[in-house]
C-alpha cells in the first residue's frame, strides 16, 4: 500500500469515526421538539462526509473528485454550526462536545488541504498540456 492510500484509508476512518460520534449524540440529545429538530438535522450533515469521501475517493476524473470534496466539507461546515448550536442552547454539555468540535475542526482542515492541492495540481497540469499544445503545434 502506498502512502497516499494508506492517508485516504485513515481519513476515511476518521469520517466514519466522526459520524459514530454524531450518532451517539444525537441518541442523547433531549426528547424535545427542537432537541429531535437539531438531532435530525445534525445527524444528516454529520454523517455524510464519510460516505462522500468514499464517493470522492471513487471519482471519474480530478474536477470530479474536488467537487465531491467540497460536498464533504460543506457538510462538515454544516454540522460546525449546528455543534455550536447545541453547545450554546446547553442541549448537551460543552464537555461532550468538545472532542466532536475539535475532531470536526481537524477534519475540515484536512479536506481544504486537499481541495487545495488537487486543485493546483490540476492548475499545472492543465498549464502545461496547454505548454505542450503549443510545443507541438505544426510549422506552417
Amino acid at each position: 500500500m502506498n502512502g497516499n492510500q494508506g492517508k485516504a484509508d485513515d481519513l476515511q476512518d476518521r469520517l466514519v469515526d466522526f459520524a459514530v460520534g454524531i450518532i451517539n449524540l444525537a441518541a442523547r440529545m433531549p426528547k424535545t421538539p427542537p432537541g429531535r429538530h437539531v438531532a435530525g438535522q445534525i445527524l444528516r450533515s454529520g454523517t455524510s462526509p464519510a460516505p462522500n469521501y468514499g464517493e470522492a475517493r471513487a471519482a471519474e476524473s480530478q474536477p470530479d473528485f474536488v467537487h465531491k470534496l467540497r460536498v464533504s466539507l460543506k457538510e462538515l461546515n454544516e454540522t460546525a454550526i449546528w455543534l455550536q448550536i447545541i453547545k450554546r442552547s446547553g442541549m448537551i454539555g460543552p464537555e461532550v462536545l468538545a472532542d466532536l468540535i475539535e475532531e470536526n475542526g481537524q477534519l475540515s482542515r484536512i479536506l481544504t488541504s486537499s481541495i487545495k492541492t488537487t486543485s493546483k495540481r490540476s492548475s499545472l497540469r492543465t498549464t502545461n498540456d496547454k505548454w505542450k499544445m503549443t510545443l507541438c503545434k505544426p510549422q506552417v
